[in-house]
Parts: C-alpha cells; structure tokens; sequence
C-alpha cells in the first residue's frame, strides 16, 4: 500500500482526486488545517476518486492525544475556577467588610467615640480611618490602636497630615483600595490567559475528534 508522509495542507490538496467534493469534507478539511497549524503530521494513501486512507495517526493515538489534551483542560479548568473566585473576592472585599463590621465590638467603640468626642472624630476623618475594615486582621491592630491609644492617634495624625507619602491621598488605608485593585487586574488578565488556552485546547480536540471519524484502526 503506497504511503505518502505529508506536514501542510497545501501538499496534503494536491493529493486529492479532482473528483473528491470538497465541500462534503468541509468538517475533515478544517480539522486538518487546524492539526497541521499545530505541527502534526499525517500518513495517508491515496485512493482513486476517493478521499485518501488516513494510516496515521490511528484511532488509538489520536484517543491517547484527546486523552491528554482531556486531562490539561481539566487542570486549567481548575486554574480558571480559582482566578475566577480571587476576582470575585477582590471585587466584593469592600461590601463583604462592610457586613462584617457589625459584628466587631471594636467598630461600635470607635463609632460611640466618633459621635460623643469631637477631637476624636476630627482626627478620624483627618486620616480616613479605615474602621469598615476592623475585620480584616490586616487593618485591625491600626484601628484598634487609634481607638484606644491617644498618643498613637496623635502621631499617626500628625504623621498624615506632614508626611510627603500622604500628600496626594490623606488616606491611611489606601493600600486596601489599591490592593484589591491589583488583585482585580490581575485575576482579569489571568482569566484571559486562560479562558483564551481552554479555547485552543477545545479546537484542538475538536480537531483531532474529527480526524477520527477518518482515521484507520
């Protein structure tokens, strides 16, 4: 039986009877474009009038290939499945705080100081104090030390208001905002990433399920 070993479409056409409709292989033609793109090869034998044998690759290994490419879609699922969550994190983290401070006996000692003491409030709004963010432990010690120190509510006052870093943004706690800032940029770009390699791994075993149909035992 003759062999012809062929890597690109353009020779794989010429070895096509005249006589073949191409229109009726539309499906199988694509699929080869598609695995040649990819660098595959292929092994046919050509039949008079008649679409070529494909020898290789077999039944059998084109199985093992879809198996594989099966097994990567799986692990990157997975990999899409937690960026996606970070960016829903990211994107809920103020609300979600905001919930959760009702729950901290911190936050009301700091909102009965706000309300019954002038100075303390002056002060507050002055550094933006981050009390919606008591429960996150990251800003908790900070808030907790400007309730209840007035020396460190004093310092870190005066440090906000004369300090260069705090020039543009009076704010104490804009590392949170810019932060989960990040976290939503990068988890975008992330799930971009991804979601555009699930899709090549898709044509391809779309490609390769279609070879087949085609292929020998």
């Amino acid at each position: 039986m003759p062999r012809d070993i062929i890597s690109d479409y353009t020779l794989f056409s010429k070895k096509l009877p005249k006589s073949v409709e191409r229109g009726k292989h539309s499906s199988r033609i694509e699929a080869l474009k598609h695995y040649f793109s990819k660098g595959g090869i292929i092994s046919i034998s050509p039949r008079d009038n008649e679409f070529p044998q494909l020898l290789y690759p077999s039944k059998l290994r084109i199985k093992s290939q879809v198996a594989e490419l099966q097994e990567l879609r799986q692990l990157y699922h997975k990999r899409l499945v937690n960026w996606r969550k970070k960016l829903q994190q990211a994107q809920v983290y103020f609300l979600v705080n905001n919930v959760k401070k009702l729950k901290e006996p911190l936050y009301w000692k700091h909102m009965a100081k706000y309300l019954a003491d002038p100075d303390y409030r002056k002060d507050a709004d002055k550094v933006k104090l981050p009390a919606h963010l008591v429960a996150d432990r990251r800003w908790k010690p900070m808030v907790k030390m400007f309730v209840n120190d007035l020396d460190y509510r004093k310092q870190l006052t005066q440090t906000v208001d004369e300090s260069i870093v705090y020039a543009s943004d009076k704010k104490v706690a804009k590392y949170a905002e810019v932060l989960q800032s990040f976290r939503s940029e990068q988890s975008n770009r992330k799930i971009g990433e991804i979601e555009k390699k699930l899709a090549e791994i898709d044509a391809d075993i779309s490609a390769l399920q279609e070879l087949g149909k085609w292929a020998s035992t």
